[in-house]
């Protein structure tokens, strides 16, 4: 057994707080192939990723949150040449069966439909106006006293725009805001806990509690317009699909721009040129954040199982396979982004990344996140002289220290602990 053999991906602590080497080794071995501690057939490849994502088909997202963790019910790769009829057979056993998520067609084209009516043009935009509207509000208290970056203000802000978004009362988003878990490992936690924390339960009730309300009593809010939602054929939804898609909204959106917010301030920490030159230059905010996407994604990779026989990049996939595409690994290849460990602001391609995934499942919050991104980093960089790193936390430079969350399914920092010069009289 090679030294790469040895590390196992969903376990090994060790490659929670830098997973990247293993990826480039993955890859440059073959960017679709097999680890052997779980049997999971893993993509690194930028192209190959590709092609998996848009391969509904062939594809099934049906363990898409969970992968090898807890497995399939029952064996399932080389039971067949097609094993469709299993998947469909077994779904509703699956964790999380009932999240948009883990969907395939057409049952996921019209729940992801309905996902995108609560996230239109108009209520996006409106929701930025909440964000450059409210920034401050959550900034000031955190440049007063510095600390974690994280609790201070990436969580608070994220989960008021994520309420205002879906129109939770304004009363109720203190109790909300409990009810999140940001350090915890949760959902593809290494110690294989992987289902240890969710949240789910209490957003379906209180979700449940909303929608009920508003279709005996709608009104003029975000709320009413969820409740009154339709399917693509013009039949009204079950409470709970409603519920389901908008729980799944404030967990998965608000968790990885967390995620994408801190690790842009990281960043910029530890490059005063960097940060000086976004301070000066505010129109390479956006390709930043892109770049801030690709170089470290807040997801590090995603699962499919083969439903049928099939090769990816030239290899043979059997029906069956549990599938992880690596979107760190693939926003990483060589093949795709020249000097790929470099971060690069004036990279040209920066935005062909896959951290929001591609295809059918692509993340349909993507708009949002960038928005939320965009929003925080003007109103830091207006509101400051300069932004450093903790060394009391974080150990001084050439020696830093980070705690990462510790799942092999998302990438991002626990606590960023930060010194702040506030801008006098801003």
């Amino acid at each position: 057994m090679t030294e790469l053999d040895q590390l196992d991906f969903f376990t090994d602590q060790t490659l929670v707080a830098d997973p990247y080497p293993y990826m480039e080794a993955m890859r440059e071995g073959c960017p679709v192939r097999r680890e052997p501690h779980k049997n999971v057939m893993v993509v690194t490849g930028y192209d190959e990723a590709v092609a998996v994502f848009g391969d509904a088909d062939n594809f099934s997202s049906c363990t898409a949150v969970t992968g090898p963790f807890p497995g399939f019910p029952v064996p399932i790769e080389g039971q067949a040449d097609d094993v469709s009829d299993i998947i469909e057979q077994y779904r509703e056993q699956l964790p999380f069966s009932d999240q948009v998520t883990v969907m395939d067609p057409p049952k996921h084209t019209e729940h992801r439909a309905l996902l995108m009516g609560l996230i239109t043009p108009k209520r996006l935009a409106e929701n930025e106006d909440f964000m450059w509207r409210h920034a401050d509000r959550y900034l000031e208290p955190y440049l007063a006293t510095g600390g974690d970056f994280i609790q201070g203000f990436a969580v608070p802000f994220t989960l008021a725009v994520i309420a205002d978004l879906l129109g939770v009362p304004e009363e109720d988003r203190p109790e909300f805001s409990r009810h999140m878990n940001h350090s915890a490992g949760g959902v593809g936690s290494t110690d294989e806990k992987s289902l240890g924390h969710s949240p789910l339960e209490y957003l379906y009730q209180k979700f449940s509690a909303y929608i009920e309300d508003r279709r005996a009593n709608p009104r003029d809010d975000a709320l009413s317009e969820m409740a009154a939602a339709k399917f693509p054929d013009g039949s009204t939804p079950e409470v709970m699909d409603v519920v389901r898609i908008a729980a799944n909204l404030y967990t998965a959106g608000q968790e990885t721009t967390v995620r994408l917010i801190s690790t842009a301030l990281k960043l910029l920490a530890e490059n005063p040129d960097l940060q000086q030159r976004l301070r000066t230059e505010r129109d390479l905010i956006p390709n930043f954040i892109e770049e801030c996407l690709r170089f470290e994604s807040p997801v590090k990779g995603d699962f499919r199982l083969a439903k049928r026989n099939t090769t990816v990049g030239g290899v043979d996939v059997p029906a069956g396979t549990t599938v992880m595409v690596m979107n760190g690994a693939a926003n990483r290849d060589p093949r795709q982004f020249e000097n790929p460990g470099v971060l690069d602001i004036d990279r040209a391609n920066a935005r062909r990344h896959i951290a929001f995934g591609r295809g059918a499942h692509s993340c349909p919050g993507a708009p949002l996140a960038r928005a939320e991104a965009k929003v925080s980093l003007e109103r830091i960089l207006e509101r400051t002289k300069s932004i450093r790193l903790s060394e009391e936390h974080h150990g001084p430079a050439g020696d830093r220290r980070f705690n990462y969350v510790p799942t092999f399914i998302l990438r991002g920092l626990t606590d960023l602990y930060l010194e702040v010069e506030p801008v006098a009289g801003r």
